[in-house]
């Protein structure tokens, strides 16, 4: 069964296309600074939470609990609105249906979550402040997106 895509919106102004630059880095910079202050960047952290029958830390878990409840409230003040801000309509996404390549693909980032401590967002600003264990994540990421660009069109629908 294909996946279902998204309409293509028009094409953004120059302004648009900074204005939307500038919200993108704005909200990486939230993020990454959210990572760092919650001690997310550090796989201790993250493997002390999923080590549910030894020293757990239900840390990361209220960490969630906070980020749903800001997503919560900013996609219902969101979805009142016509439009967004610097865009021309709303790309909301669609429901899909639940396949192999969506339980694999969701066991394989669990499974390397837990056997590391990372996954890509905490990863990335670990890299930023020079781990080396990010950069070697990093790099079996960047790997493995690779191997999936190579692969993907192979792969039976």
């Amino acid at each position: 069964m294909s996946v279902p895509t998204l309409p293509e919106p028009s094409p953004p102004t120059d302004a648009q296309k900074l204005r939307m630059r500038g919200v993108a880095l704005l909200a990486g910079v939230l993020f990454g600074a959210g990572l760092l202050i919650s001690g997310m960047t550090r796989p201790a952290k993250v493997v002390g939470f999923l080590d549910v029958a030894g020293a757990w830390d239900p840390s990361l878990a209220l960490v969630m609990v906070g980020a749903i409840g800001v997503y919560a409230v900013a996609a219902r003040l969101a979805r009142r609105r016509d439009r967004p801000i610097y865009a021309d309509g709303f790309q909301w996404p669609t429901p899909r249906d639940i396949d192999g390549r969506l339980i694999g693909g969701s066991a394989l980032f669990g499974v390397g979550w837990g056997l590391v401590g990372y996954c890509p967002g905490p990863a990335i600003v670990g890299l930023g402040a020079g781990s080396m264990s990010a950069a070697w994540f990093c790099g079996a990421m960047a790997l493995g997106m690779v191997a999936y660009r190579f692969t993907a069109g192979r792969a039976a629908p």
